[in-house]
């Protein structure tokens, strides 16, 4: 196993090891391990072995993560209420090591994007369907809070129950406000959002359904099996940010940090339609996703790019 990275501390590897052998009621040995750095902003990892392999995790905060708790309770709270397909967590999920907290689930093999075939990409569609058969009373979420990211998100109803208010209340100015703070956002553009907010009841169409959302659908945040006896299995639905609220939301954030096929839009009509008006408002709900990536990268040439484009939105709905 290479030596540099955090998660092959021996203390580390001991961790995981006994962990797996509890929830496999027998003794379990990594036998490998693959970096999976690139795939998010924890340094994480696949530990190989048998009968099955651990993806791991790491947080490095000194008390028990917040932010893994949440993942493992939005992952029960969709396979709970929508049925969708969700990472196993080894043990109890959570195991706190000298380097801080780590996140442990039963790894899936899987097919990467470049190698999807259409009825994969059509299989991100109809989960992602799935979870909006469901509703709720209020929009937002009275069981807990989250994180979008790294960043911590409020779900607390708001008192109006309307969803323009929730939507500016609980998503873009908690955002607008942490990335005015981080420096990275310029003042003129801060003044354009606020007045964009300033719009929201005229702009963000007819009030919906509270609707269950994964949260956080980038397609990153999906993953397609491997084909099992001949037959694509079912997406698995990673990383979420759960909370009532409008189904478009989840749309938009689908492709908002890279294109994905027509087929992913086309699996979702199989078990409901888009609203004609969707495209007129793709952007609208970008907005708080934008201010994310500029609060956690703006100083970064990637995070740059989020400040054009939301400069973009925000002319859009002048």
């Amino acid at each position: 196993m290479a030596t540099t990275h955090p998660l092959t501390a021996a203390s580390t590897l001991r961790a995981v090891e006994v962990a797996a052998s509890a929830h496999l009621g027998r003794p379990w040995t990594a036998t490998g391990f693959a970096d999976l750095d690139d795939r998010a902003s924890h340094p994480c990892g696949i530990f190989r072995g048998e009968p099955f392999s651990v993806f791991v995790k790491l947080d490095r905060t000194l008390a028990d993560s917040e932010q893994f708790t949440a993942e493992l309770r939005g992952l029960e709270l969709l396979r709970r209420r929508a049925g969708v397909g969700t990472p196993t967590p080894v043990a109890t999920g959570q195991v706190r090591v000298d380097t801080g907290s780590l996140l442990l689930l039963e790894a899936i093999p899987e097919v990467f994007p470049q190698a999807r075939s259409a009825e994969q990409w059509r299989s991100i569609g109809r989960a992602l369907a799935t979870v909006h058969q469901v509703h709720g009373q209020r929009f937002g979420l009275a069981e807990f809070d989250g994180f979008f990211g790294p960043l911590p998100q409020d779900n607390r109803p708001v008192d109006t129950g309307l969803w323009p208010d929730f939507y500016a209340e609980r998503r873009v100015l908690p955002r607008l406000r942490q990335a005015v703070d981080s420096g990275h956002l310029p003042p003129d553009l801060a003044r354009d959002v606020e007045h964009l907010v300033g719009r929201f009841p005229t702009l963000c169409g007819p009030e919906p359904k509270p609707t269950l959302l994964h949260g956080d659908a980038q397609q990153n945040n999906f993953l397609t099996p491997s084909i099992v006896a001949g037959t694509a299995a079912d997406a698995v639905l990673l990383d979420p940010a759960p909370s009532f609220g409008h189904p478009e939301v989840d749309l938009a954030l689908v492709d908002y940090f890279a294109p994905v096929p027509e087929d992913v839009f086309d699996g979702y009509r199989e078990i409901t339609p888009i609203d004609s008006d969707f495209a007129q408002r793709r952007e609208l709900w970008r907005v708080f996703g934008y201010l994310a990536v500029i609060t956690v990268d703006g100083a970064s040439a990637f995070g740059r790019l989020f400040v054009d484009r939301l400069a973009t939105a925000v002319r859009l709905y002048r």
